[in-house]
């Protein structure tokens, strides 16, 4: 994976907002469940290509080093050849050529070794920037993980709150007394009814009850007349309706 599209990906995340992405969510614990394993992969692909780029910049660090030490040794190589052949010359000309020449050959060479330095040097400028924002980003990376997991467990908690307290609600109502559809009010309502019928009962029996003895005492109305009549018939004296003193009496 590219270097600069890992780098893209990075810097993507870390501008997520959460709380927002939480707000949007049908389902924030599938959400965050789902941001959780995302930046959980993200951070692993970014490691390897951290790692992979770092790889790759130190190469470029110690083969810059290796030229620049190159071109200090051919410089050595250089300036011992012309002291040679400065020493020579005066009884040997062609000796003294001869060490120019391998002066001049190492020159060339630490020429091309300091250019090779120079051209490696401005990429490894540029790679040690980007190997140091992809350590931040994936550092911020590690942080937004962090938050993640914090907002989910969180998130998990207040949901764990919130049933409990649902439950904890619908079994209060469902043993509401003062709730007359709560099955408690329903048996108590049908108590109250059975009761009325019970009182209807005992009125009407106690009416039943007055009725008899007030018929008792219209018999006993009629058994008295027809005592009276009886002595008419047999010719004895009727009684007076109310009892008068006797003579002795007065």
């Amino acid at each position: 994976m590219a270097k600069q599209s890992i780098f893209g990906r990075i810097s993507t995340l870390i501008r997520a907002n959460v709380n927002s992405l939480i707000d949007q969510a049908e389902d924030p614990q599938k959400m965050l469940d789902q941001l959780v394993r995302d930046y959980t992969n993200s951070i692993h692909d970014a490691e390897s290509a951290i790692a992979e780029t770092i790889g790759n910049l130190r190469l470029l660090e110690r083969d810059h080093q290796e030229d620049v030490q190159a071109a200090a040794e051919w410089g050595n190589k250089a300036l011992a050849a012309s002291k040679r052949a400065d020493e020579v010359r005066p009884t040997n000309p062609a000796e003294a050529d001869k060490f120019d020449n391998l002066a001049k050959i190492a020159l060339q060479r630490q020429i091309s070794a300091e250019n090779e330095a120079k051209s490696a040097a401005p990429t490894i400028a540029s790679q040690t920037e980007v190997v140091d924002k992809l350590k931040d980003g994936l550092n911020g990376m590690k942080g937004k993980l962090e938050q993640l997991r914090s907002k989910r467990s969180e998130l998990l908690a207040r949901s764990k709150v919130a049933e409990a307290q649902n439950r904890v609600h619908d079994a209060v109502k469902s043993v509401d007394v003062l709730d007359p559809t709560s099955e408690l009010g329903r048996f108590e309502d049908k108590i109250r009814r059975q009761e009325a019928l019970a009182a209807g009962k005992q009125e009407l029996a106690a009416s039943s009850i007055d009725a008899q003895f007030n018929q008792l005492e219209d018999v006993g109305e009629l058994t008295e007349v027809e005592a009276r009549l009886a002595m008419l018939k047999s010719g004895g004296p009727q009684r007076a309706a109310i009892d008068a003193p006797s003579p002795d009496a007065v």
